[in-house]
């Protein structure tokens, strides 16, 4: 009869008791497999290369070697603009999920982090490191970016990371992330987290691990051993948007995944518009928008987040049951990646993806490269199947009332195409929106005449006549007004 190894703790590990004590606050307590099995290597300052399929608990693995090595090599003072810890992600959503993270265990011992990306305004950034930094999480982009400008020197630093290697090489990051690296110090430790060796990953970990140790913690296409998958076959487009709909409409948190950005953005404003709260993710997005939206879903006023593939990664808030591919995916690994946010850490989750006979075919080849095995159904929204998956349906949630745009606004309290201030341009006659032409106003060759203020209707140009955009109104007001006659 065999006996069970126990579960080493994370003190058993080394990890310090502030740090520790960080980790049960996050309701973190027992480390993972990959955690357990790197952190008697990282804590003792050797550069790694972790393997291990998405959800497995990588972010903490390298999380707590970095917090320590920094407190460690920081010394007494902050210097402005140069980091001792550094991780390099490689979209914005999965930077500021790292700095989550982060954070707490970096408190526990006094440090400071600063999340670094661009699609934002450089000014705070530049203050936080002004001010002076331990740890910057960072996208590759803004963080070049800063550092030809000098606002951030990367010679302090003591302890790299770099996340998702692999993907950072489809993005194309590559270079930008080699020449970060190299700006490092040689002798700092290296941390380097991927999937896949491929791509020029492996390139990387020649360059710039000196005899790294290696985990691997599951391939990325072992199954997730509590991830059920379904694979639903509709017969058109009426039968899958009521499909798409109940299983949008359960009571717990679920992400439904489409190819475009347009998709997303109509899917999500259509289930809102059906009583079921639900916001998108996609490029089109700014950051402030982006955190909102992925704030009201982590806060459960949003249920359904419609998202593209810039969520398959970037993504981790606890308790998604649903996963739904309303369309498959193009390769694969997208499909493992947003697989992944369900039945993370530990939890169970359920997968469906939604295709239609023509995409049959594809379908199948993408879950055979998948290690998939999941036989399609034919289904309607009231299936079976689909209504036990689904389970108790949330309560109609009445969708909060749309502001109109706001008009501009005339001296006079009417409204007059171009007569706003939002009309004048600044020297041209046009407008950035490319609607100046729509208040041209003033008839050429007629500056030296008197004309009556006109309403609205009456402001037309004659038949074959050209008008000038009242962009340039302020210019040739006083003009106008000289030749008035006296009194």
């Amino acid at each position: 009869m065999s006996t069970a190894v126990p579960t080493k703790s994370f003190s058993d590990l080394g990890v310090p008791a502030p740090v520790v004590d960080a980790l049960v606050a996050m309701d973190r307590p027992t480390p993972f497999p990959i955690q357990a099995d790197t952190l008697p290597d990282t804590l003792s300052g050797r550069d790694v290369l972790g393997r291990g399929k998405t959800g497995s608990g990588k972010t903490l693995a390298f999380a707590i070697p970095l917090v320590v090595a920094v407190d460690e090599a920081r010394g007494s003072r902050r210097r402005p603009g140069r980091p001792v810890g550094l991780v390099l992600a490689p979209t914005r959503e999965l930077a500021t999920q790292i700095t989550a993270t982060v954070e707490p265990l970096a408190k526990s011992l006094g440090l400071n982090v600063t999340t670094i990306f661009g699609g934002v305004k450089q000014s705070r950034q530049e203050q936080a490191l002004a001010q002076g930094v331990d740890i910057v999480v960072a996208c590759p982009g803004r963080l070049e970016d800063l550092m030809r400008q000098r606002i951030v020197d990367l010679s302090d630093v003591a302890v790299s990371v770099l996340d998702e290697a692999d993907h950072m090489a489809d993005l194309g990051f590559l270079p930008v992330v080699t020449r970060i690296l190299a700006a490092t110090p040689a002798d700092g430790q290296r941390m380097l987290f991927s999937a896949t060796l491929d791509n020029g990953v492996d390139k990387l970990v020649r360059k710039f691990l000196h005899d790294p140790v290696s985990h691997s913690v599951d391939p990325e296409t072992s199954p997730v051993a509590d991830m059920t998958h379904h694979v639903f076959e509709v017969s058109g487009k009426d039968d899958k948007t009521a499909l798409v709909r109940a299983l949008a409409s359960g009571t717990g948190r679920r992400i439904l995944f489409t190819r475009t950005k347009h998709q997303a953005k109509k899917l999500a404003k259509q289930l809102t518009e059906q009583g079921i709260p639900a916001r998108d993710l996609h490029g089109n997005l700014s950051q402030p928008q982006r955190d909102r939206n992925l704030e009201a879903f982590s806060a459960g006023t949003a249920r359904v987040l419609v998202a593209t593939d810039i969520a398959a990664r970037g993504v981790h808030v606890d308790d998604v049951e649903l996963v739904v591919h309303v369309d498959p995916p193009a390769e694969h690994k997208a499909y493992l990646h947003r697989s992944g946010r369900t039945a993370r850490a530990g939890s169970a989750g359920t997968v469906v993806t939604v295709m239609t006979p023509e995409q049959r075919k594809d379908t199948q080849v993408l879950l055979k490269k998948a290690a998939i095995a999941a036989r399609p159904v034919a289904v309607t929204a009231a299936s079976p199947v689909v209504v036990d998956l689904v389970g108790d349906v949330a309560p109609y949630v009445k969708p909060e009332p749309v502001a109109p745009p706001q008009q501009p606004r005339r001296a006079g309290g009417g409204h007059a195409p171009g007569r706003g201030r939002a009309g004048r341009g600044k020297g041209t006659g046009q407008r950035s929106d490319g609607a100046g032409q729509g208040g041209q106003q003033r008839r050429q060759g007629q500056s030296g005449q008197q004309r009556p203020r006109a309403g609205a209707g009456q402001r037309q140009a004659p038949s074959g006549g050209r008008v000038q955009g009242q962009g340039q109104g302020r210019a040739q007001q006083p003009r106008r007004r000289a030749t008035r006659p006296a009194g």
